[in-house]
């Protein structure tokens, strides 16, 4: 007759056909994950994602063609190069400080991108619309040029205004955070399977940098609408809808005027 204390031995023994690491700690993979600092003792978000997506915005405005520009050509991107100069300045490497005119001057630099390219984007269509159109292939590059635009811009203002922007979301504690504009799918992934939960928002402290951004950008302007992540807060939805309505004036009218145009 087999004791209580056999019996027990019995239940904890390993199964002889179990792989020999099936009773060790977690996925040690994902171990370095589950150790990160939270958000407040960060280095901070880099900076020069944004600033190369800022100067890509300036180039491609730059290029277009002199009926589409606002003003003379060298005159907008000459002024949001002087906004850019000083935020670098204040944060050369990692964005960890921020005051009232550094906050201003980013909001300024990515409001005067975004209505610059929303006026070149109403000429081209007035173009459309008021001549004859003959040259369908520049069309298409301008066309092209003013949706790559809107998909940067638009990725900047979320960005810059998420939660309070790059630095309060990496400096400040989460109980501090401002109210999220947007809901990612790392807020709601601490329930799923294991190897999904490490990496959400609770587990990890997890915090969306400017890649993510414009990962929803790139997903409203082709899809009119949200996809993985929502919109929360009534800001947020003004600008995807503005952004989904210049996505698809650009995709429906300017691209199929200037492919009949080709013909």
């Amino acid at each position: 007759m087999t004791t209580d204390s056999q019996a027990a031995n019995a239940h904890q023994a390993p199964d002889a056909h179990e792989p020999a690491d099936a009773h060790q700690a977690p996925n040690v993979h994902r171990a370095p994950m589950q150790r990160r600092h939270p958000r407040h003792e960060r280095r901070g978000e880099a900076r020069l994602p944004a600033m190369a997506a800022t100067v890509v915005a300036i180039l491609l405005y730059l290029a277009l063609p002199e009926p589409l520009l606002v003003g003379p050509r060298y005159v907008l991107p000459a002024l949001e190069v002087l906004l850019l100069i000083p935020l670098v300045a204040v944060n050369p490497h990692r964005m960890t400080r921020q005051n009232r005119l550094s906050r201003t001057l980013s909001l300024t630099l990515v409001g005067m991108i975004g209505v610059s390219n929303l006026l070149a984007l109403g000429l081209l269509v007035h173009a459309l619309v008021a001549t004859d159109v003959k040259d369908g292939g520049s069309l298409l590059i301008a066309a092209f040029q003013v949706w790559a635009t809107d998909v940067i811009v638009f990725g900047l203002a979320f960005w810059e205004l998420d939660r309070g922007g790059p630095v309060v979301r990496t400096q400040v504690p989460r109980t501090e955070l401002p109210l999220a504009d947007f809901r990612f799918s790392q807020d709601e992934n601490h329930d799923a399977v294991e190897e999904v939960a490490d990496g959400s928002s609770r587990s990890c402290d997890w915090a969306p940098t400017l890649i993510d951004y414009l990962y929803v950008s790139v997903t409203n302007s082709t899809a009119f609408s949200p996809t993985d992540t929502m919109p929360l807060s009534a800001r947020a939805k003004v600008l995807m809808s503005v952004e989904s309505i210049a996505a698809l004036v650009t995709s429906l009218l300017v691209i199929a005027r200037a492919v009949s145009a080709l013909h």
